[in-house]
């Protein structure tokens, strides 16, 4: 991401919210535990914050890149079958990214496709930026995104690096519905540290990043996952995942609790899931 690009996760990107199994309800009918089931679906939001955000950070990095320093080689986080159209007006970047109809396939294996809207100030010298973006018919794995997000981005010195480096604030408010018409919220904030890959602006690839935050997930049937980052996330661009390869998250629903635990830095797709004192693996995995 040349500056680079902080994949939140998100994560985003973030990575983040759910857990364990259970049939067992509460007296209005919800679940009171935490299942396996839910942990799985609430991964597949986690991977569409994390993609989208990087989308957004991506061509935010572009542009900064392209005014501040003019040529390449420069690896993109898209792919090449995703039409931009780029608008200046009143001082502000426009950016639109049309995935198509029939969709792109990103580096990480996910598919995308619809548009998504990307605007932030042309006043790149500013330490700090925000990013805007929004969705137009916008589907990630099959399931549609509607809502939108900011991302306040900082250049600065923190307790995790002390060489100034981009930290990314990112508010989310989105809906996703997913292929059975149900329909999910998520909301929370995140913070998200590009640890490695910000001098290296033309190439994405040698990205990593810290995430912290918390956030809540609420379900179709009206349950809401609270989850928060107690050992900060950890994403390596290079394992080309929406995943985090360390650190652990802290959920609760309905008075249930369980933790999960993203292994210790190796690219694949699997967590560990505590609740009640068992502990078992779980595949992640779209």
């Amino acid at each position: 991401m040349k500056t680079k690009f902080l994949l939140i996760s998100t994560c985003i990107t973030m990575s983040f919210f759910i857990s364990c199994n259970s049939d067992e309800k509460t007296n209005d009918g919800s679940s009171a535990a935490i299942t396996n089931e839910e942990i799985i679906t609430n991964s597949k939001i986690d991977a569409s914050v994390e993609d989208v955000t990087n989308i957004a950070e991506d061509q935010f990095s572009s542009q900064l890149n392209v005014n501040s320093k003019p040529g390449g080689p420069i690896k993109s986080f898209l792919p090449a079958c995703a039409t931009i159209t780029t608008v200046l007006t009143n001082n502000t970047w426009t950016k639109t990214i049309d995935f198509g109809a029939e969709g792109c396939t990103l580096n990480n294996g996910n598919t995308v496709k619809g548009k998504m809207v990307v605007s932030f100030s042309n006043d790149f010298n500013s330490s700090t930026q925000t990013i805007n973006y929004t969705f137009e018919g916008f589907y990630h794995n099959g399931r549609k995104l509607q809502g939108s997000k900011s991302i306040v981005r900082t250049i600065k010195e923190t307790n995790i690096l002390v060489t100034p480096h981009p930290v990314s604030t990112a508010s989310i408010d989105l809906s996703v519905t997913f292929d059975d018409g149900k329909v999910y919220t998520r909301k929370g904030t995140l913070v998200k540290e590009m640890t490695s890959g910000y001098d290296t602006w033309f190439d994405w690839d040698d990205n990593a990043f810290v995430v912290t935050g918390s956030g809540s997930t609420t379900f179709p049937n009206g349950d809401t996952f609270a989850a928060e980052i107690t050992t900060p996330l950890e994403f390596n661009a290079t394992c080309r995942k929406s995943f985090a390869v360390k650190g652990i998250v802290s959920i609760t629903k309905n008075g249930a609790s369980a933790t999960i635990d993203y292994g210790n830095g190796e690219c694949d797709t699997l967590a560990t899931v505590t609740k009640n004192g068992v502990t078992e693996e779980v595949d992640l995995k779209k």
